[in-house]
């Protein structure tokens, strides 16, 4: 079964230095029928403009990854890390036992546009941790790659959660076909451009959850990009 959450439908935050749109129940917008999916919490499509960004503030308890779009993004953590991620990077941080960090957008002239997402992982009190890796446009172009899984395999940060999660970049008729099993949920999110998913047209935002054995066939309408949540119940 699949169950559209249209982009248009979803909460809004805009301070001006951030416009903000919350797929799920985020900060000052809460709905009860959007309260995440499966493990899947959080999943924030962020735009920032030059120069600002998320002063430092604290987490626990929480798989929290970074996926930018376009531009670049500064992070500064607790841990002593400290990172640019740009296009094609995956950022993953475990908050666990508390962590805090800050997020500013690494220039003074373009904005920056990224999904945060939250994972609620397999247990509380982790040790927290960072990890960072870079996925090239031409491992994802037309398939699906693994940048996040349990286990960290075929080179994917690891999220401890069981949780596998696939970027993709589509043109115009490339088609993916993917299985989901019983014992599983699966969220499919527009990043960019167009995309159908068994016939039926989804665009940039837009998310999709899917629950129920069946396979399903992903199609590119226009150059998109797409993030594809393969998760256990």
């Amino acid at each position: 079964m699949l169950a559209i959450r249209p982009a248009n439908e979803r909460g809004v935050a805009n301070f001006g230095w951030l416009d903000s749109r919350h797929t799920f129940s985020f900060g000052h917008y809460y709905d009860p029928q959007f309260m995440g999916f499966g493990p899947l919490r959080v999943i924030n499509e962020d735009q920032v403009q030059p120069g600002k960004g998320f002063d430092t503030h604290g987490h626990s308890d929480m798989e929290i990854i970074s996926y930018v779009l376009e531009g670049a993004l500064e992070h500064k953590d607790s841990l002593g890390t400290g990172s640019v991620i740009r296009p094609g990077d995956v950022q993953r941080m475990t908050a666990g036992t508390g962590v805090r960090h800050s997020e500013y957008n690494a220039s003074d002239v373009d904005p920056v546009h990224f999904l945060q997402i939250w994972i609620m992982p397999e247990k509380k009190g982790l040790e927290p941790s960072y990890e960072q890796k870079a996925f090239s446009d031409s491992e994802k172009r037309g398939k699906l790659r693994l940048v996040g899984s349990r286990d960290g395999r075929e080179g994917s940060v690891t999220i401890h959660q069981d949780v596998d999660l696939y970027a993709s970049l589509l043109d115009a008729g490339d088609r993916i076909d993917f299985d989901l099993s019983d014992q599983r949920h699966g969220w499919l999110q527009v990043a960019r451009g167009s995309v159908k998913l068994d016939g039926k047209m989804l665009r940039a935002g837009d998310g999709v959850a899917m629950t129920g054995a069946a396979s399903h066939e992903i199609e590119g309408v226009d150059a998109a990009e797409i993030l594809l949540f393969d998760m256990g119940r």
